[in-house]
């Protein structure tokens, strides 16, 4: 991956919105402080380019693939120990997961500076008047490469939430500084986004570093993909075990939605089976045929990445199209890898495709040439 770099500027014409604002008479909890960053009125044209940060994202992000509504076994233990290292979650084939353990020094440090890269843009550009896409996908952004910033430096780490900043749990810690305002991850998420955005869609663009949460996307987010993505990442989540399951005629859910209950689901079961009815497909449709009642309970604190948050003193050797191996992994992170592998060949054999998009890994010592296989 590239060494991250500053961000630039263009002038394009401004979308419309995707949700409608919030005001000052209808904000919840609101706190003076982030009254600045309540979006203007009126919306210039000017756009961020995050072209750097895509880059990135397509070098470190693996699709484990759309969810089948099929629970993981617990995985047998790594050759010659009784440990079991790797990931041993229920939900390790959903989502997509970060390549921590493949990022060396310089690649950790290019994330803090992108960090701030991304603050001081708001020096530059009066990001309250730009487009409400425009906006919405800075926050997203800031949030989620403040999120990778720190989880990578802190690397291994099983369960994100573990990590402090100066004794501060990380989602509370006030690390980032836009237009001289301190703010920590939840900040962005409760007291911008969540105040200003009215559509529930928004909760799913911010990554957690869990593998219990929303997918965090192969690409940046910007003004033109941002409701398409979040709309996927919707589709992805509500879908999935870890998004919702039927417990006799309860419809159970992750805690996320109780989480973003006080902005998005004030009837809380009603609203909730609502939110969940316009994204759900045929299965998820039958759930919600199924129960009655509302329960948020679905929980995984563990880390999204390839090796479970750990280093496994064992490797195995990977052959890449059948030639000679070529470099070695843990073989916890194999044995997941074959999962995945097997994982999409049913989806192949079931015709269970779709319009998702998962591609290939490349790993260290793939050939230049491989190709990405993408199935749509």
């Amino acid at each position: 991956m590239p060494r991250l770099q500053a961000l630039t500027l263009t002038a394009a014409s401004a979308l419309a919105l995707i949700a409608v604002p919030a005001t000052a008479q209808d904000a919840r909890s609101s706190d003076p402080q982030f009254a600045t960053f309540v979006p203007a009125a009126n919306a210039t044209n000017d756009k961020i380019d995050y072209s750097i940060w895509d880059e990135a994202m397509k070098s470190v992000v693996v699709s484990m693939g759309p969810s089948l509504r099929e629970t993981a076994g617990r995985p047998d233990p790594s050759y010659g120990s009784r440990r079991q290292y790797g990931h041993v979650s229920r939900y390790r084939l959903e989502g997509t997961r970060i390549m921590f353990s493949f990022l060396d020094s310089d690649v950790k440090a290019s994330f803090g500076e992108y960090r701030r890269d991304l603050e001081a843009t708001a020096d530059i550009v009066d990001i309250q008047s730009l487009s409400r896409n425009e906006q919405l996908a800075y926050w997203i952004n800031l949030h989620n490469v403040a999120m990778i910033e720190k989880i990578a430096s802190e690397w291994p780490v099983r369960q994100p939430r573990e990590i402090e900043v100066g004794g501060v749990p990380l989602d509370d810690a006030k690390f980032l500084t836009v237009e001289g305002i301190a703010l920590s991850p939840r900040d962005i998420r409760e007291k911008i986004v969540f105040q200003n955005w009215k559509d529930p869609m928004v909760i799913y663009g911010f990554w957690r570093g869990e593998i219990g949460g929303p997918s965090i996307q192969r690409e940046a987010y910007n003004a033109d993909n941002v409701a398409r993505l979040l709309d996927k990442t919707a589709r992805d989540f509500v879908n999935s075990l870890r998004g919702s399951q039927k417990s006799g005629d309860t419809l159970q859910v992750s805690e996320l939605y109780a989480e973003a209950a006080p902005y998005f689901f004030d009837n809380f079961g009603a609203d909730v089976r609502a939110h969940v009815a316009e994204y759900a497909n045929a299965d998820t449709n039958k759930i919600l045929s199924a129960t009655t009642d509302v329960e948020a309970v679905i929980k995984e604190w563990d880390i999204a990445d390839l090796a479970g948050g750990i280093r496994e003193p064992t490797y195995q050797n990977i052959e890449s199209d059948g030639r000679t191996p070529s470099f070695r992994i843990p073989q916890s992170m194999a044995r997941l890898l074959a999962q995945r592998e097997t994982k999409f060949r049913k989806i192949l054999r079931e015709g269970r495709t779709g319009t998702v998009t998962f591609s290939n890994i490349t790993l260290p010592g793939d050939p230049e040439d491989k190709g990405n296989g993408e199935v749509e």
